[in-house]
């Protein structure tokens, strides 16, 4: 059986990011076209590059490859009437709302995605990779990485909020008839470190 290797990374930090809001659909705070293609060394030139259709992810995918595929599956996570809200604006105006959201994963005051149907349209593009054997990277959000951990490790869509995921941060994971969580070894990048 081909193995299927997949790379999640999460886009380069935004001002959304940085105000605690939920995003809209802005660009990223980095020059991302001074630095374009600087991280494609990373991987082989075989692996294949997806991202989401918003514009942080399409630019930050540019930091790995030249072009990369467009995937409606990896879009961000529908907040609906929250987008572009702060999150304390939200702890002062609508208190109950926000805790409803943040504990029941069915829930979805906003009117756009709850987490639970989120777990479900990441779960069915997981799947669709599990035929697909060689190296996938996919530059994605935040809540779509947390959505694959659930998935991945079987476990409850209430611990969907124990995750935090950190911009240009890299998740492994590895199907080989089931899906596996691979932490990667940093001691050779740790040996050229000089005090």
């Amino acid at each position: 059986m081909q193995v299927t290797r997949l790379t999640l990374i999460c886009h380069a930090r935004t001002v959304a990011q940085k105000l605690a809001r939920f995003p809209m659909d802005e660009p990223v705070e980095m020059d991302w076209e001074v630095a374009r293609g600087t991280r494609g060394a990373h991987f082989k030139s075989t692996a294949r590059v997806l991202c989401g259709p918003e514009l942080r992810t399409r630019q930050t995918a540019q930091l790995f490859a030249a072009q990369a595929q467009v995937v409606a599956a990896l879009a961000d996570y529908d907040v609906g009437r929250w987008h572009g809200q702060r999150i304390g604006d939200l702890q002062k105006t609508e208190p109950e709302v926000l805790e409803r959201w943040l504990g029941d994963p069915n829930a979805a005051p906003h009117g756009g995605e709850s987490v639970t149907q989120l777990c479900t349209r990441v779960a069915d593009w997981l799947q669709t990779l599990t035929h697909t054997a060689g190296h996938v990277v996919a530059v994605t959000h935040p809540f779509v990485i947390r959505a694959a951990l659930v998935q991945v490790m079987h476990c409850a869509p209430t611990a969907f909020n124990l995750i935090d995921i950190e911009p240009l941060s890299a998740v492994e994971l590895r199907f080989n008839g089931r899906w596996r969580l691979r932490v990667q070894d940093v001691g050779a990048d740790c040996e050229r470190i000089t005090p």
